[in-house]
């Protein structure tokens, strides 16, 4: 089962779920009216089915209940679904129930909603993660996989995965780091039934310039093979091997999981987990709480719908004078690096010359750089330029709070001069950042490496907490016209 065919059936059977006990909670309530006689009789009841349907989709969504829980357990689903619906009927209770504290009749007609919901939707789950699980075990929907690893732990991890079908996962690859003496590099593979090790195995001794090398073709394996997951069976010994093998990885839409042996090594980076009897580590698993993500994103879309609608007059004011004060467009356009190192293209007000890099190609912005327009200085020092951005955060290419996006020209020099840089593409880039209130702009490749650390910071404490310190910040500096 894909991706999109798993959220399909998860919406379509939640939704079917959903009207059942809608329909069942109304004819016990009210037709057989077996918590006693109601006071009230609501109307309308298809349109009061759909709008319950619409509810309970959006609060399934906002709490996460359709992220990816692959091969995962179903009991832990169901304990998520519990709390989830549980939360559900606490809104409507106060929302919608107005006569909640009344008769003890009423209380039981909750109670019974509550059951209802959680008994249809966890019935749907179940059948469909089933399905699911018999679809696996016939090998379809596996995440394509690959082992990173010394050859002796390559074969035992590759024969332990093969043990567990359950866990969904196909072994395509392997990059195999070879502790042979004579450290001479070559080729090898092994049949492994439903799906072999490839030819694409690197054999090298460890603690060479040539393993980390060999580690350096880690992201070409990837794209070529459509990996999903990377399986790392290194010791725990082995702490610059693993720490390049993240390095590659950082930016890619992949999940990193070990053997257990580096716990004591990631720390709080990491986090447990048994697929199936396979004992796995998860390295870098989301940031945030789903309910969290959902807030931001909601926060992203409010804010910026309020301040390109509210504000508008004020916008095409400045874009009228911007095309007055100096010649070339309104709007700059420039290509930016996002999420999972997507590029997209971001927008700002102009405040340099028109063409500024056209001579001297990209370069960093400087304190009295001699291109910026003065309107465009102005700009800059109130924040004002960013405000096209919003319509960046709108379409979902960016958000409020995070990393600062970069021009592919640069990220493709940084990621190799500082160790992590990618990291910062693990989350959506920001209009602003803790980097951005906590350092000056870029100037030499010290201030990168130090806003880098900034920016892992936040990656790994980021909460709608913290955001909200970092746009109190923001505002405080457009104010005081502090900006640069």
């Amino acid at each position: 089962m894909t991706r999109k065919l798993e959220l399909a059936a998860l919406v379509i059977v939640d939704a079917l779920a959903l009207n059942v006990a809608n329909v069942l909670h109304y004819t016990v309530r009210f037709d057989w009216q077996w918590f006693g006689e109601p006071e009230i009789f609501p109307a309308g009841m298809p349109l009061v089915g759909l709008t319950l349907t619409v509810f309970w989709l959006f609060i399934f969504t906002f709490f996460g209940l359709y992220r990816e829980r692959y091969a995962d357990s179903r009991f832990d689903e169901l304990v998520s679904l519990l709390k989830v619906v549980s939360i559900g009927i606490l809104i409507l209770v106060f929302a919608i129930y107005i006569d909640a504290l009344a008769p003890g009749s009423t209380r039981l007609a909750i109670l019974f909603y509550w059951l209802s919901v959680f008994v249809c939707i966890a019935l749907g789950r179940v059948i469909v993660r089933s399905v699911q699980k018999s679809l696996l075990l016939r090998g379809y929907g596996t995440h394509n996989a690959l082992i990173v690893g010394w050859s002796d732990r390559v074969e035992s991890l590759y024969e332990e995965v093969a043990r567990y079908p359950e866990a969904g996962l196909s072994i395509l690859g392997a990059l195999r780091l070879d502790r042979d003496a004579n450290g001479e590099a070559g080729h090898s593979g092994h049949d492994g039934g439903g799906g072999g090790v490839l030819d694409t195995d690197v054999l090298l001794k460890p603690a060479t310039r040539s393993s980390v090398e060999a580690i350096a073709a880690l992201p070409r394996m990837i794209d070529d093979l459509g990996i999903q997951d990377v399986l790392i069976a290194l010791g725990s010994e082995d702490l610059d091997a693993l720490m390049e093998v993240l390095r590659v990885c950082d930016g890619k839409p992949v999940r990193l999981k070990l053997v257990p042996d580096f716990y004591s090594v990631v720390g709080g980076m990491a986090r447990t987990e048994h697929m199936y009897g396979l004992p796995l580590i998860e390295v870098l698993p989301e940031p945030m709480p789903a309910w969290e993500e959902s807030t931001k994103r909601l926060l992203d879309i409010v804010v910026s719908l309020l301040v390109l609608v509210v504000a508008l007059p004020l916008w095409i004011l400045i874009g009228v004078a911007l095309r007055v004060a100096s010649t070339g467009p309104a709007i700059y356009r420039q290509e930016r690096v996002g999420r999972d190192g997507k590029v997209f293209t971001m927008y700002k007000f102009r405040t340099m010359l028109k063409d500024a890099e056209a001579t001297t190609g990209p370069v960093w912005a400087v304190e009295d750089d001699p291109r910026y327009t003065p309107f465009g200085r102005w700009l800059r020092r109130t924040r004002l330029d960013e405000v096209p951005q919003f319509w960046n955060v709108l379409k979902g290419d960016m958000s409020l709070v995070g990393p600062r996006p970069e021009r592919p020209y640069f990220v493709s020099r940084l990621a190799e001069e500082i160790p992590l840089y990618n990291r910062r593409h693990r989350v959506k880039p920001g209009i602003t950042g803790w980097a951005q209130v906590k350092w000056r702009y870029d100037t030499t490749l010290d201030d990168v490496q130090q806003k880098v650390k900034y920016d892992l910071f936040y990656i790994e404490n980021m909460s709608l907490r913290m955001d909200s310190k970092i746009l109190f910040r923001t505002i405080r500096t457009a104010l005081s016209a502090k900006g640069r």
